[in-house]
């Protein structure tokens, strides 16, 4: 079924949103032909320097990411959010680890900064207490541009422990600087008609 990312009432948003807001979340994006209708959107508006942060939560937005990014940076002020949540689901949670790593790559080749998002620190924020996974899910994120975290009862322990994480790893390695690989999302897009491998 062929139907488009921005609903009626998106589009009904979109005067406010400009006239209001810095940035722009674009949920559910699946390939650039989405990207592109919102951004002719965004030019007729009074402040056209809007940012564009896609979130990449379903696996045709995965398959599609080179072209993505292509089209997103045609405009200033664009991004790309990990939506782990929605990700896992819809690729297995098995491969989360797999995908979110190629996107981080991707995204650094492609001078686009990233948000890690979705469920950082979550059982710290509503409990007081972090998980060992919690922990080292953090330094993963320390690979990203940016950490998105939620609303919580101890979101300022939150980021306190996010800062101290951060802090020590800082000294072990700067994003991304490990050996390349084949990166399966874009050989996939250039050799497999964009399918996920």
């Amino acid at each position: 079924m062929n139907f488009s990312s921005l609903t009626s009432f998106d589009k009904q948003c979109l005067p406010f949103i400009l006239q209001h807001a810095d940035m722009i979340g674009y949920s559910f994006v699946r390939n650039p032909e989405d990207l592109a209708h919102l951004q002719l959107l965004l030019e007729y508006g009074p402040q056209t320097t809007i940012g564009v942060v896609i979130k990449i939560e379903t696996a045709e937005a995965v398959q599609q990411l080179p072209a993505l990014l292509l089209q997103g940076m045609t405009h200033p002020g664009f991004a790309v959010m990990i939506a782990r949540g929605d990700l896992a689901v819809e690729i297995g949670f098995e491969r989360l680890g797999e995908i979110q790593e190629e996107i981080l790559w991707i995204c650094e080749a492609a001078h686009t900064p990233v948000i890690w998002a979705t469920q950082v620190l979550e059982n710290l924020n509503k409990s007081g207490i972090a998980t060992r996974a919690e922990i080292t899910d953090v330094g993963l994120a320390a690979q990203a541009d940016c950490i998105m975290i939620n609303k919580g009862a101890y979101t300022i322990k939150v980021m306190e422990t996010i800062k101290e994480v951060l802090s020590r790893n800082s000294g072990h390695h700067h994003k991304k600087r490990y050996r390349f690989r084949r990166l399966g999302i874009a050989a996939g897009f250039f050799a497999n008609d964009g399918k996920l491998i």
